[in-house]
């Protein structure tokens, strides 16, 4: 096996590494910034303005003003928070409408609340995994007086899959219904404007661009009404109890402010190129591969990569041992290697190919990455398929 310093890391839609800088600001938080935001004395208030600069660069990165965002302990959290809260807020109307391509986060909570009542309708995903919007428009204009809040993510984090957001949020705002939307893999990574958007609430998660784990964000737009899913104490403005990890939200403000740098810059932009180069490159050195979701607009930081006569959970194994890390797909299933629910979504098996059994990994990066990285890569993933 590899040494750490050898390996190259293609898993960063399970997680990224913190920047120097928020780790740095983490520690110094831990040292010497370690009052109660809530205390009304001198450490407390140093602790608030703390707090508030954290919330003011997230605010900053999102398009949103401080006051909208919410501090979570992560997207999962921010996903149930966003669910419970439409839910709960709307005792009249008890269904939840979301596309059959969501994170786990919304699946299983979705299923629990079934059990207790809500109805869930999944909107069947294209082949490409795209929701309709007219698919969408079609169940409203029937039920849309039934609906508590419509839930679709922004990027897939299997596939990085874009749906089409706009139109989406747009569709619900002319029936009058709640939309909520899973940024966890869109924020950080891509521009984004809350303000300018037909969108009521938005998820994410700063571990994602290279901010702490433990760290989420929800944000509500003014005049939503949000019922705690967290009570016991009235931080984040009553809207979410608990002494906040003050530590975790000044790494996320660094996060945030760093990643807002980057995309100010453009460098987003750069980074498309560099997905296409490698898929051509993957597609060079071994015959037969497809690319899931390869129809749709899709994330630069993501490729899910369908193999011929390869099984997955093998193939990762081989890509392990010979310094390459990456996914089946999502990375909250305790490690468990489980079939793709968003790929059976998509299709029958990965890429549409009935006669042939494909096994598909998901290469994801950071903005760090550079081609020599990834044409490194190439050379491994060849070599482990051959072998």
């Amino acid at each position: 096996m590899s040494s750490d310093a050898n390996r190259l890391y293609l898993d960063h839609n399970a997680t990224t590494p913190q920047s120097p800088a928020v780790t740095a600001a983490v520690i110094e938080a831990m040292e010497h910034n370690w009052g109660n935001p809530s205390s009304i004395h001198w450490s407390g208030q140093q602790a608030k303005r703390a707090l508030d600069q954290a919330r003011d660069a997230v605010a900053e990165l999102i398009g949103s003003t401080p006051d909208e965002v919410i501090f979570t302990s992560g997207g999962s959290e921010s996903v149930n928070g966003a669910i419970l809260s439409a839910v709960e807020s709307s005792s009249d109307r008890r269904l939840v409408i979301t596309s059959d391509v969501e994170h786990s986060a919304v699946r299983e909570l979705m299923e629990r609340l079934v059990s207790r009542g809500c109805e869930w309708i999944q909107i069947q995903s294209e082949s490409s995994g795209r929701v309709s919007a007219d698919a969408l428009r079609g169940i409203l204009n029937d039920r849309h007086e039934e609906t508590a809040l419509v839930s679709i993510m922004w990027a897939n984090n299997e596939t990085g899959v874009v749906q089409p957001i706009e139109r989406l949020g747009e569709v619900c705002r002319e029936y009058g219904v709640c939309f909520h939307t899973d940024g966890t893999q869109w924020v950080g990574k891509m521009p984004t404007s809350v303000a300018d958007m037909p969108i009521d609430m938005l998820s994410a998660a700063g571990h994602k661009f290279h901010g702490p784990k433990g760290t989420g964000i929800l944000w509500t737009r003014p005049g939503l009404q949000i019922a705690p899913t967290v009570v016991g104490g009235g931080q984040e403005m009553g809207r979410r109890g608990g002494t906040e990890n003050l530590p975790a939200i000044v790494g996320l403000g660094v996060a945030a402010q760093e990643a807002a740098l980057w995309l100010n810059s453009g460098g987003h932009e750069s980074m498309l190129p560099l997905r296409d180069q490698f898929e051509e490159a993957v597609a060079s050195r071994v015959a037969g591969i497809c690319v899931n979701g390869s129809e749709a607009p899709r994330m630069w930081s993501t490729s899910s990569i369908g193999f011929p006569d390869v099984e997955a959970e093998l193939l990762l194994l081989v890509l392990s041992e010979a310094g390459l890390d990456a996914s089946a797909g999502s990375a909250c299933g305790s490690g468990a290697l489980k079939g793709s629910a968003v790929l059976e979504a998509m299709g029958t098996q990965p890429c549409h190919v009935p006669e042939r059994q494909y096994g598909s990994v998901r290469f994801s990066w950071c903005r760090s990455m550079e081609w020599a990285d990834l044409s490194r890569a190439v050379s491994i993933i060849g070599e482990s398929v051959d072998s």
